[in-house]
């Protein structure tokens, strides 16, 4: 017995099919006509749906495969407040640092290893990193080493940039 059944003592009413069978002629036609209408809706519905999608899959590329504890570059486009001090928008870095993946969320999502300083939550879309890329030789420039005066570490400042 059906919940619909113990509740209000008949059957559920299923699709357009009659009460009563034999009665009414007018109603099996009718019943036959939407039943005709909605697979004619359903084929076409299907088809469009099958038109979009191939469409929508056009823009979408290859999902990353991330692993716990790769390196990361994470996008810049959400750290804006956080880059006040920076000249100009233009010339600021579109993706920074390089940060381990703690955790993975989802396939959408990733938990990373931040530092304090960057004030975002932790938990970020995988559309906001980049697999990090070791600098080539020589395309950076490297700090120097400290020089070790009485025990403790010390750098020889050449100039200073901003007050």
């Amino acid at each position: 017995m059906t919940p619909f059944k113990a509740n209000y003592g008949q059957d559920p009413r299923m699709g357009f099919e009659g009460r009563k069978k034999g009665k009414y002629k007018g109603a099996k036609k009718f019943i036959e006509k939407m039943k005709e209408i909605q697979e004619e809706a359903k084929a076409v519905l299907g088809k469009v749906q099958e038109e979009m999608k191939k469409y929508a899959d056009r823009k979408r590329g290859e999902i990353d495969n991330y692993k716990v504890g790769d390196l990361v570059m994470l996008s810049t486009k959400d750290l804006k407040y956080q880059m006040v001090g920076r000249r100009t928008e233009k010339l600021t870095e579109r993706f920074v640092g390089h940060y381990k993946i703690k955790k993975i969320v989802s396939s959408n999502t990733v938990e990373l290893e931040l530092p304090s300083t960057v004030r975002i939550h932790l938990v970020v879309n995988v559309s906001r990193i980049h697999h990090y890329v070791r600098q080539v030789e020589g395309q950076r420039k490297e700090q120097p080493a400290p020089v070790i005066i009485e025990g403790e570490e010390e750098w020889e400042v050449e100039r200073i940039l901003n007050k």
